[in-house]
C-alpha cells in the first residue's frame, strides 16, 4: 500500500449572503460573502500545492438554492483546476444543499464523484487501495441513522466513511443523520470524514473520526481560525491529521476585564491594545470583533447610560489599532463595585432595588424570552448560526437593560 495524503473539508456554504450582517454594514457583508468563495479557492490551491491524492467534501457545499448560476459556475471552475491536475473529488449533499433543496445544477468535471441519496455507495481508487463510502441527503431533515447502513469495510484497503451528521449531538446544530461514535467505529473504517458541525473537533483517533469545521466563519458565533484537515496515510494507517487554516476573514471575541479600573482613558487604551493583538493574530485577514467588558468597575453606570458613545469610542480604538478591523458589537457585562451606589437590600420599596431585581424576575424573563423567540424567528438564518443559544442572548439583554436604566437614573440625579 502506498503513501499518500488527502484533504477533508465540509460546510463550504457557498452562496451565503450574510443578510443579518448587511443590516449593520452592507459593505462588510459583501466582503464576508467574497471571503466564503476565497476560502474555497484557497482549499483548491492547497490541494494542488500539497499534491494530494484526492479531496473529500462532507456536505453543505452550498448555503441553499442558487439565486442564479454564478455560484455553481464558480464551484465548477475551481473543481476544473483539480481535474486538470488529476485530483479526484468525492462529495455528498448535506442538509443545506440536499437534493430537494438545491434543484439547479451544472455539469461538473469528470473528476467529481457524488454519493447518491437512495442508499450508500462506494468509490474505489484501485492504485491507492482506497475505498470511500458515503450517502447524500435527499431532503433537508434526515432522522435516519445513515451510518448503520454503510457497507462493511473492504479488508486490506484504506476505508473512508463520508457522512454529514450531528453524530452524538452537537447543540445548537440540528440533529440530522444521528449516530454514535460506536456506530462509526464498528464499521471497521480507518477514517471518518464528517460534516455538519462548524467547529473543528477530533471525536476519536482509533479510528480517526473528525469534523474539519467550516472553511469560513459566518457570524460572531463562529469565532477563530477556520479551515480543513490534511490527512497523511502510510501502510494503510493515518500517520497525521493536521488542521490547515484557510479562512479569509475572521470573527473574534475580545474580553476586557475592568475590575478596579476607574479611568476611561486607561480602559480605551487597554481595548485598543487588545484589538491590536487580535488583528496581529489574524494576519492580513479582515477581522470582525465583538468586545465584551467584564468585571466590577465604577465606570459601569456611565457606560450603560450612553451605549452609543461607548460603541463609538471602541470603534475609534479599532481604527487606531488596525486599518481592517470592524467592531461587530460592544457587550457590557460589568457591574458596580460593592462599595458603589446600590439599592438597600432590606427595602423592597426602594425603586433601585425594584429595578435591579427585574433582571432575575421569572415572569418578566418568560415574557422576554417569548418576545425574543418571535423576533429571532423573523431574522436571517446567518445571524443565528453557531455555538451560543437563546438563553445566553437573553441574559445579556436583560443585564444590559437594567444597567441602562440605572445608569440613566444616575445621570439624571447628577
Amino acid at each position: 500500500m502506498t503513501k499518500f495524503s488527502f484533504l477533508h473539508a465540509a460546510d463550504l456554504h457557498l452562496g451565503s449572503l450574510f443578510e443579518g450582517l448587511a443590516l449593520k454594514d452592507e459593505e462588510l457583508a459583501l466582503r464576508f460573502a467574497r471571503a466564503t468563495r476565497d476560502a474555497f479557492q484557497e482549499l483548491v490551491t492547497t490541494a494542488l500545492d500539497e499534491k494530494v491524492a484526492f479531496l473529500v467534501i462532507a456536505g453543505d457545499i452550498y448555503e441553499g438554492e442558487w439565486r442564479d448560476a454564478s455560484i455553481g459556475l464558480f464551484f465548477n471552475r475551481e473543481l476544473a483546476r483539480l481535474d486538470r491536475a488529476g485530483i479526484p473529488v468525492f462529495l455528498l449533499k448535506g442538509n443545506h444543499d440536499a437534493e430537494s433543496v438545491v434543484t439547479k445544477s451544472i455539469t461538473l468535471p469528470g473528476n467529481v464523484h457524488e454519493f447518491p441519496t437512495r442508499a450508500p455507495a462506494s468509490f474505489r481508487l484501485e492504485d491507492l487501495e482506497v475505498v470511500l463510502h458515503g450517502r447524500s441527503f435527499p431532503d433537508r431533515a434526515v432522522a435516519e441513522n445513515y451510518a448503520l447502513g454503510y457497507p462493511a469495510a473492504r479488508p486490506g484497503w484504506f476505508n473512508i466513511g463520508v457522512l454529514h451528521s450531528s453524530c452524538t449531538g452537537r447543540p445548537p446544530h440540528d440533529t440530522y443523520a444521528p449516530c454514535t461514535i460506536q456506530d462509526l467505529a464498528t464499521r471497521g473504517y480507518q477514517y471518518w470524514a464528517l460534516g455538519h458541525v462548524h467547529a473543528h473537533e477530533i471525536l476519536s483517533r482509533d479510528p480517526f473520526i473528525i469534523y474539519p469545521g467550516n472553511l469560513q466563519g459566518r457570524s460572531i458565533r463562529e469565532t477563530g481560525p477556520k479551515g480543513a484537515v490534511l490527512v497523511d496515510v502510510e501502510n494503510g494507517a493515518v500517520t497525521d491529521a493536521r488542521r490547515v487554516i484557510l479562512d479569509k476573514a475572521r470573527w473574534e471575541l475580545l474580553e476586557i476585564e475592568l475590575t478596579g479600573n476607574a479611568d476611561e482613558d486607561t480602559v480605551m487604551t487597554r481595548i485598543e491594545d487588545g484589538l491590536r493583538g487580535v488583528a496581529s493574530e489574524a494576519g492580513e485577514r479582515l477581522v470582525a470583533v465583538r468586545v465584551e467588558l467584564l468585571g466590577s468597575t465604577p465606570l459601569h453606570r456611565r457606560f450603560a447610560a450612553d451605549r452609543q458613545r461607548l460603541r463609538d469610542e471602541v470603534q475609534a480604538a479599532a481604527h487606531r489599532a488596525h486599518e481592517d478591523i470592524w467592531v461587530e458589537d460592544v457587550r457590557l457585562r460589568t457591574s458596580e463595585p460593592a462599595a458603589g451606589r446600590s439599592p438597600a437590600a432590606d427595602d423592597t420599596l426602594d425603586p433601585l432595588a425594584l429595578i435591579a431585581g427585574l433582571e432575575n424576575d421569572a415572569n418578566l424573563r418568560a415574557e422576554a424570552e417569548a418576545l425574543l423567540r418571535t423576533i429571532t424567528s423573523k431574522m436571517p438564518a446567518d445571524t443565528l448560526s453557531g455555538e451560543s443559544g437563546l438563553s445566553d442572548d437573553l441574559d445579556t439583554l436583560m443585564h444590559e437593560a437594567v444597567a441602562l436604566v440605572l445608569g440613566r437614573l444616575d445621570r439624571e440625579d447628577a
